[in-house]
């Protein structure tokens, strides 16, 4: 996704890695829960399902700690919680297309925190439908660079049926429907191992250019958003160059 993978770079590169990790897992494993108990708890069965178990797993989520989270969803673990799936659209700084995916159990907690942070870092949360047309929603496969070369990688993913391929120093991103996101997956790990990230994503149709006057502002307000325990994804349509990139995660 546009945007999205050299900000979640910066972020990796600036941040606290274990805490993020931690509460990365907490959000896969969220998915996992209200993916099996929204329908069936068996994967083959429920197409929602068998994507949070690609995504978790691909960021090496225990196995155990998912097939709990199936349990809890199947009442066969005392789960009795519920929660709402909820997408939250709205402007950064320099008029950047913001999408907020969100898991609650509140959904009046969670809008007034989405509220705030966009408030705080100098955007604005507008109505639904202000922005997702500026994007497009799609499966995403990410495989390290050495996993293949990028003309491997290409023809493997048109034989699974993706719609593109991109390769790129750090790495190769296969975009697909998101209808056919887990089985391209499985198809991809069995020829070039487990990728890096599986995951359902916006994508921008339409790019913000940004200067590295905004870039920082936006890159902040990316980052609050993230940082909420409610929030499971967060999609912008920005543009900026990598002599801003190099500055931002010197």
């Amino acid at each position: 996704m546009a945007g999205h993978s050299k900000w979640a770079n910066i972020m990796y590169r600036k941040g606290a890695q274990d805490a993020r990790r931690a509460k990365r897992f907490t959000k896969l494993i969220r998915e996992v829960y209200v993916a099996a108990r929204e329908g069936a708890p068996d994967p083959d069965h429920n197409p929602r399902l068998r994507t949070a178990i690609a995504a978790a797993k691909s960021q090496s989520v225990p196995k155990d700690n998912i097939e709990r989270a199936i349990k809890k969803a199947a009442g066969g673990d005392g789960g009795q919680e519920r929660f709402d799936t909820l997408s939250y659209e709205g402007f950064g700084p320099g008029g950047v297309a913001v999408i907020v995916d969100a898991i609650t159990d509140n959904r009046n907690r969670t809008a007034a925190t989405i509220r705030s942070i966009f408030s705080r870092h100098g955007g604005t949360l507008g109505e639904t439908g202000s922005v997702n047309y500026l994007f497009q929603r799609v499966g995403v496969i990410r495989f390290s660079a050495d996993a293949a070369s990028g003309d491997d990688m290409f023809e493997a993913a048109l034989e699974v049926g993706a719609d593109e391929c991109e390769s790129e120093e750090d790495g190769h991103e296969v975009i697909c429907p998101p209808e056919a996101l887990s089985e391209a997956s499985e198809a991809l790990t069995v020829q070039f191992g487990a990728p890096e990230r599986v995951e359902i994503a916006w994508r921008p149709q339409t790019t913000v250019p940004i200067g590295e006057d905004k870039a920082e502002a936006v890159f902040r307000l990316l980052e609050a958003l993230d940082d909420s325990d409610d929030v499971q994804q967060v999609s912008a349509n920005y543009d900026v160059t990598d002599d801003v990139l190099r500055k931002l995660s010197a």
